[in-house]
C-alpha cells in the first residue's frame, strides 16, 4: 500500500515537472533588438543614480564649499583635519602615569577597548607597546573622532597621540609636566626614607 502511495506521489511530480517544462519550452521569446535608442529606462532609484559618490558621516559634509581654514582657530582645525581622515591610521595611548600595572593589565585594557570599540562598528586594533603606552590601528580612518572621544573618555587614558597631534583633556597638563612632578615626588619620597 506505501509502495502504490509512493509511486503516484512520484508519477504526480513527473507530470507536474513536465507541465512547468511544457510551458517553458513553449512560451513565446520577446526578442530584443539590437538597436535601443528608442528605449526609455525609468527604473533608475536613488542608490543607483548615487552610486560612486562619496559618502560621509557628519551632516551636510561633501554640501557646499569646502571650510575657511585659514580663518579657523588651532582646536576647530585639529578637528578638521581629522574628520578629512579616510585611510588607515595608526597612533598611540599614553596611558594615566603613576599607576602601576602587570604586562596582563595592559593586555586587558587593550583587549577591552578593541571590543568595546567593535560593539560600536568602530574597528580599531590596540596592542600594548609597553607599561604605558598602547598602539592602535584602524583600516577606516574615518572613524578616528569617535576613537577619540572613547579614549578620552576611559579613566586609564591619559594622552591620544595621532601623528603630529596630541591630544588630552581639558585642563590636563602635557605629559613630560606630568612625568617630571612625578619624578619629583619619588625623589623626595627617597630622601626622606633616608
Amino acid at each position: 500500500m506505501a509502495r502504490l502511495a509512493w509511486q503516484g506521489a512520484l508519477a504526480a511530480a513527473f507530470l507536474l515537472l513536465c507541465a512547468a517544462a511544457g510551458v517553458a519550452l513553449g512560451a513565446k521569446r520577446v526578442p530584443i533588438p539590437d538597436d535601443l535608442r528608442d528605449v526609455v529606462d525609468d527604473e533608475e532609484d536613488d542608490e543607483w543614480r548615487n552610486w560612486g559618490a562619496s559618502h560621509s558621516r557628519g551632516p551636510n559634509r561633501g554640501d557646499g564649499p569646502p571650510p575657511d581654514l585659514s580663518r579657523m582657530d588651532p582646536a576647530a582645525l585639529q578637528a578638521e583635519l581629522l574628520r578629512g581622515q579616510t585611510g588607515p591610521s595608526f597612533g598611540f595611548v599614553k596611558l594615566r602615569p603613576g599607576t602601576p600595572r602587570s604586562r596582563e593589565d595592559v593586555v586587558g585594557i587593550a583587549t577591552r577597548w578593541s571590543n568595546v570599540l567593535r560593539t560600536g562598528s568602530v574597528e580599531a586594533k590596540f596592542v600594548a607597546v609597553d607599561f604605558g603606552t598602547l598602539m592602535f590601528t584602524m583600516e577606516r580612518g574615518h572613524d578616528i573622532l569617535e576613537l577619540k572621544e572613547f579614549i578620552l573618555s576611559q579613566a586609564e587614558a591619559y594622552e591620544f597621540k595621532i601623528g603630529d597631534q596630541i591630544f588630552r583633556r581639558p585642563g590636563d597638563p602635557p605629559l613630560d609636566q606630568v612625568l617630571e612632578k612625578l619624578k619629583k615626588q619619588k625623589s623626595h619620597k627617597s630622601k626622606d626614607e633616608l
